[in-house]
């Protein structure tokens, strides 16, 4: 079974993600400690209980995801559901790594490059809002309604939509996760919809308000294919196992 170094993988995703360039809400990286020696790469979205169970049945020795264990704000103490996860990890002597912001910003593997792939957008190369996270681009002219149903169709799941159903849709911005924050930017960029995973209820008035429509269509579902491609890279770059493995959210 073919191995890699731990700390060259970890050196290899610093030098392709520079975590360093992002003012995050968590440590990027290596998160737990493991095996030094890595054969079997599982990615996943978030590092749940769920996800480190079916790592463990697979044998994988390495988490890759996007949304790891410890956050600011938390309270520091390792009590019970951060105690149950921990306590696999380190009997499993599993490798924890996580990579958030700098995941979500990649222009190949990240979660709104990967984002605009599946969803079929043209992304025109320019980004807003905070941190450069938002992506700008164009679809083909479509009704609001039609996009929807397309949006729906290709991620699993029907999005909310707050809009004029009859309207038509070309410029577009998107930002996967909670990013509902980011919806003015997108309507001071002049687009017609904004598509991103949340919806809170003070975008519902502005979307109204300013004739640009918003579409959340899950925090989990636009966030799956970050942590997967990453991991793919990761598996032909150092010729080892990865495996992706989706615990569905319905957030």
């Amino acid at each position: 079974m073919t191995q890699a170094a731990r700390d060259e993988v970890l050196g290899w995703l610093t030098q392709q993600l520079q975590p360093e360039r992002f003012k995050d809400y968590g440590p990027n990286g290596l998160q737990v400690e493991g095996v030094g020696q890595m054969s079997h790469v599982v990615s996943g979205v978030t590092a749940s209980l769920a996800l480190i169970e079916r790592a463990i049945e697979v044998g994988a020795d390495t988490l890759l995801v996007h949304h790891g264990l410890f956050w600011r704000g938390q309270s520091g103490t390792v009590t019970g559901w951060m105690a149950k996860r921990l306590r696999l990890l380190l009997a499993h002597d599993i490798n924890l790594l996580a990579y958030h912001l700098p995941l979500d910003a990649h222009a190949v593997w990240g979660n709104n490059a990967q984002l605009c792939v599946r969803l079929g957008f043209h992304a025109w190369g320019q980004r807003f809002g905070d941190q450069d996270l938002g992506w700008l681009g164009e679809v083909p002219p479509q009704t609001l309604g039609e996009w929807a149903q397309h949006l729906g169709q290709q991620l699993g799941r029907a999005p909310v939509v707050v809009g004029d159903l009859g309207a038509r849709v070309q410029r577009v911005a998107w930002c996967a996760g909670g990013a509902q924050g980011y919806f003015e930017a997108a309507i001071a960029a002049g687009v017609d919809a904004f598509v991103t995973g949340e919806i809170s209820e003070p975008q519902a008035h502005v979307a109204r308000e300013c004739g640009v429509a918003i579409l959340a269509c899950g925090h989990h579902a636009t966030e799956r294919y970050g942590a997967p491609a990453l991991g793919e890279a990761v598996a032909n770059v150092f010729g080892i196992q990865h495996q992706f493995i989706d615990v569905d959210n319905p957030a």
